[in-house]
């Protein structure tokens, strides 16, 4: 993996954690807050042994309120650990889920070239699995390694005040054991990775299998998965069994190296003590604070660490925050009201320079009039409805609507004056409000119900439990097709469109349906401009113009009836080769 720029790590700690500046000044003074306190915990039981040995003048009451303190700090100290646990995941949840809005935002303004050539898959784990990986990065990376750095130094510090021997060992200590620590977590990392892949791997397995089942039993795959069960089985225990030797023996070094540490700090404290040089409290000073140290060497060893994990993440990240897309929103022009006339002049486009799918199209169609496209598949006609959306641009020429340059049009304007229906309605898992209105709360509840009025809905709206606010199932579940393609229907009504595009929007349903879908359809196509992509002949019996494409060339165009008419024309030829009591697929 490329090596990532510091300058990338505070980009992101400073785009994603200044709009939170107040809680994380809070965060901070809680930190330094907690090292206080445990820093001076030691100090008041130094203070209680030397009392309680004679060494200091005291009595009975002064230990008293001693242990009183000690019990009062102790509890400060848990409530102020808990509140700086708390602020650290606020903080670094919303750094993330700020990062995880943003990349969201980032990859649906991209243009369809990049969707193409990316699956979701890779997609969610950018978005989710790399953004939840900085969620440490963000909420633990710079306040632990902070305040493990803090009170590092001021246990160093204090020692060095009591006796600067004690400290220079505890220091020469702290930093072997920093890089031994480190060092072992780097040699553990592959087997720990390997573990990881593994039970993946397995969890990829048992859902393949069980994905597939019917097709295992109907052909005997039965014994040849239980044995592709085992050996994946195997190997997950295998790695498995060498990863948790690896974090056994990182248990034992780290156990024997801190063991190491209390060893010496006890025994020049004890040789002090015997020298009458130092208190039995300060003794136990040495001791405490030599347990102290702990803490923030681990912590710095494991941050650094995670910071490897944040490292993969923040460089997959920063990759999809540079990818660019190759559509140039426009600003400068806006789309006349009404019906829109569409303009292709001199229009080739292909998904690669070396495979044109449009080439040299124009075509001029006047406000209020209907086009019935009529191709093969793979002709070129679904690409005429990408041009339009600008989910594209074209390799050459220009297209107009309302006499404006496509290019010149703000996206979201452009494509708010466009309405299309098609066979496959996406339906979300949400409201029959939100799915109506594209989740736009400014449209009135009274508007949409004249919409289902109007489309011979209210029957089935009269069904629904909660009205507007019930909850309709991801993928048109629990909707017939014709109820699918109603609704779909209805969003184009909401949006007033100046173009409407058709997708064959009434095939495969049954006549009573079809029906309804039809005087849906003439309602829409009222004082608009519409193209319908024909995939049969029946369809464009209400097209003013007919153009007949083949691979990516205008074979003809003209009017419908003179088209109709006409013995030497495509469209001739299409209607007399077709049934009148059937629906001709024609794509």
């Amino acid at each position: 993996m490329k090596k990532i720029p510091l300058r990338h790590y505070g980009d992101l700690l400073v785009t994603y954690l200044r709009p939170q500046w107040v809680k994380a000044a809070w965060l901070l003074t809680l930190l330094l807050g907690n090292i206080g306190l445990q820093l001076l915990n030691p100090q008041i039981v130094r203070h209680f042994i030397d009392v309680a040995m004679g060494t200091d003048t005291g009595a009975a009451n002064t230990l008293l309120l001693t242990a009183l303190l000690f019990v009062g700090v102790g509890l400060a100290q848990q409530l102020v650990s808990a509140f700086t646990t708390y602020f650290s995941a606020d903080v670094g949840w919303a750094a993330t889920n700020m990062l995880r809005a943003d990349l969201a935002k980032h990859v649906l303004r991209l243009d369809m070239t990049f969707h193409n050539g990316t699956v979701p898959g890779q997609l969610i784990e950018r978005i989710d699995g790399d953004v939840t990986l900085l969620s440490t990065f963000f909420s633990e990376f710079v306040i632990k390694v902070l305040g493990s750095l803090i009170l590092l130094v001021g246990v160093l510090g204090l020692l060095w005040l009591e006796d600067w021997r004690v400290s220079l060992a505890l220091m020469i200590f702290a930093l072997g054991a920093l890089l031994l620590l480190n060092q072992i977590r780097n040699i553990a990392i592959p087997a720990l990775s390997d573990e990881r892949q593994a039970t993946a791997n397995l969890f990829g397995f048992v859902e393949e299998r069980l994905a597939g089942i019917e097709d295992i039993r109907a052909n005997g795959g039965g014994a040849y998965s239980m044995r592709r069960f085992f050996e994946v089985s195997r190997d997950l225990l295998q790695k498995a069994w060498r990863a948790s030797v690896m974090r056994t023996l990182i248990w034992m070094i780290t156990m024997f190296m801190f063991t190491l540490g209390v060893t010496v700090s006890l025994t020049v404290g004890a040789f002090l003590f015997t020298q009458r040089s130092i208190s039995l409290g300060t003794v136990y000073l040495f001791f405490q604070y030599s347990l102290l140290l702990r803490s923030p060497i681990e912590q710095i060893s494991r941050q650094l660490q995670e910071l490897q994990k944040a490292a993969a993440g923040i460089g997959r990240v920063q990759q999809l925050r540079e990818v660019k897309s190759t559509i140039r929103d426009g600003q400068a022009a806006e789309l006349p009201g009404g019906a829109l006339s569409v303009l292709f002049q001199d229009v080739s486009f292909g998904y690669n320079s070396a495979d044109m799918v449009l080439k040299n199209i124009n075509f001029r169609l006047q406000p209020g009039q209907v086009l019935g496209v009529l191709g093969r598949t793979g002709s070129g006609k679904s690409t005429l409805t990408r041009l339009l959306f600008r989910l594209y641009d074209p390799t050459t020429g220009e297209i107009r609507l309302g006499g404006v340059p496509t290019q010149d049009v703000a996206l979201s304007d452009l494509r708010g004056r466009i309405g299309m229906v098609t066979q496959e309605v996406q339906l979300f898992h949400a409201t029959v409000r939100d799915n109506l209105t594209f989740f736009d709360s400014s449209v009135a509840d009274e508007r949409i119900l004249a919409v289902l009025q109007d489309l011979g809905l209210q029957s089935w709206f009269a069904g629904l439990t909660d009205g507007l606010d019930t909850w309709l199932q991801a993928g048109a579940g629990g909707l017939s097709a014709g109820e699918a393609q109603l609704l779909a229907c209805g969003r184009v009504f909401l949006k007033e469109p100046g173009l409407v595009i058709l997708d064959e929007p009434s095939s495969r349903l049954d006549p009573a349906t079809e029906s309804l879908i039809e005087r849906a359809v003439d309602k829409l196509l009222h004082q608009r401009t519409g193209l319908i992509i024909a995939h049969r002949l029946a369809t464009v019996q209400r097209a003013d113009l007919i153009m007949v494409v083949e691979a990516g060339h205008i074979v003809e165009l003209g009017p419908r009836e003179v088209l109709a008419n006409d013995p030497g024309s495509h469209f001739y030829h299409l209607l007399q080769t077709a049934d009148s009591k059937e629906l001709i697929a024609v794509s």
